[in-house]
Parts: structure tokens; sequence; C-alpha cells
């Protein structure tokens, strides 16, 4: 089979896992009925995370593996959750992604495991203490293409976001072109584009976190 990454991709990300300080687990999650990028994405899964030996993969089925898909939030394939390991215990950070991570989008992934490696969201004390305090869940759903050079800062936003209080949010990347009528649902125009809790709140670009915590409020609140 033929390599998606070439040795140079490899060395780069190499590189970049260098700085990962805990281990991470990512679960992929495939279906048996019709998936045009199940395989692709499984495949690309599978050499990143043979990158580091921090890293380790497992393989799900959306309808063999039904509990598991629903324990982790997961309703379409290709899919998967990137999420801390300590020991036998994943931990669930709320940060998925829909689609396969091509393009620009390759670098969400990246971003994603060095993020949850860290344990640490990054953000602001603001917007920590907004998000720990919240009596409601929160779903975001960023909508992406893998043209699109913006867009990998959206989603890693709103992923530092469900790290901060993953009992509460759920962040999810969405490849828009592989899932329209998601897309469509929400009146996705132009991306990045961040739905807030199914369309009570939306916001258009790769806007500052604080542009970003402002129409969460207004949604939810």
């Amino acid at each position: 089979m033929e390599k998606l990454l070439n040795e140079q991709v490899i060395s780069q990300i190499s590189q970049l896992f260098e700085q990962m300080k805990e281990p991470v687990e990512i679960l992929f999650f495939g279906s048996r009925d019709q998936c045009e990028y199940c395989a692709d994405t499984r495949q690309l899964l599978e050499e990143v995370t043979a990158v580091d030996k921090k890293l380790s993969l497992s393989i799900y089925d959306l309808q063999d593996n039904a509990d598991m898909a629903r324990k982790f939030n997961i309703d379409k394939a290709p899919a998967f959750v990137v999420a801390g390991k300590d020991g036998d215990q994943v931990i669930d950070f709320g940060i998925q992604y829909s689609g396969i991570p091509a393009g620009h989008e390759f670098g969400t992934l990246v971003n994603d495991v060095v993020l949850v490696s860290g344990r640490d969201s990054g953000l602001s004390a603001e917007a920590r203490d907004y998000l720990k305090n919240l009596t409601e869940p929160l779903h975001l759903q960023v909508f992406v293409t893998p043209t699109c050079p913006h867009c990998p800062r959206a989603v890693l936003l709103a992923h530092q976001m469900a790290m901060e209080n993953p009992a509460m949010v759920r962040a999810e990347g969405v490849e828009a072109t592989e899932f329209p009528e998601l897309a469509n649902q929400f009146n996705v125009r132009g991306v990045p584009q961040t739905v807030i809790n199914a369309g009570k709140g939306s916001l258009v670009g790769a806007m500052p976190e604080k542009n970003l915590l402002a129409e969460i409020m207004r949604a939810i609140n």
C-alpha cells in the first residue's frame, strides 16, 4: 500500500511531536456502510500514530461498536477522537473531528495531538473561568474545508475550549464537503464557520478567543 505521508512530512511532524508530554490515544470510527474516505482516514491516522511512541490508535466501527460510538458522541464516519491516555484509561477531552484531515486540516490533527499531550487548554483566565462554570452543555461544530488556510486555527480554538471542561463542552471539526447535508442545515456559506448548540449561535471566520466567547455567552445565556 502506498504511503500517504512522505519522509519529509514524517520528519516534520516527528520534530513537532518531540514536545509531547503525556500519551495520546486516537480513536478512529469508520463504517462498514458506504464511506468514501474511511480507508484513507484510517491509513492516515495509522501513519501519524506510528511516528511517536506516545501515540496510539484504536479502531472502531460505527455500527459494530455502537456503544463506543455513543460513549464518545460519534454519529458519522469517518470520525476520530483525540484523547488522553493514562495507563489503560482513555481520557475524553471532548475533542473530535469528522471527515478526513486532509490539506490544511492535517495541521489540525497535528495541533490536536500536541494540545492533548500538554493537558492544558492554553486559554485566557476569563475563558477558563466561564467554561468551568457552565450550567448547560456546549456543542461547538466548526465547519472547514481542506483548502481553507484559516480553518485549523478555528478548530483548535474550539478544541481548546472543550479541553477546559470536557464534561460540558464538545468540540467537533466537520469537513463540510464530506457532510453537505449538515453544512446546509446550518447554512454554511463560508469557512471556517463555528456553529454553537445546533444553531443557537454562529460565527464565521477564524476569530480571536474573545469573539467566540462573546458569541457563546450570547447564544446560551
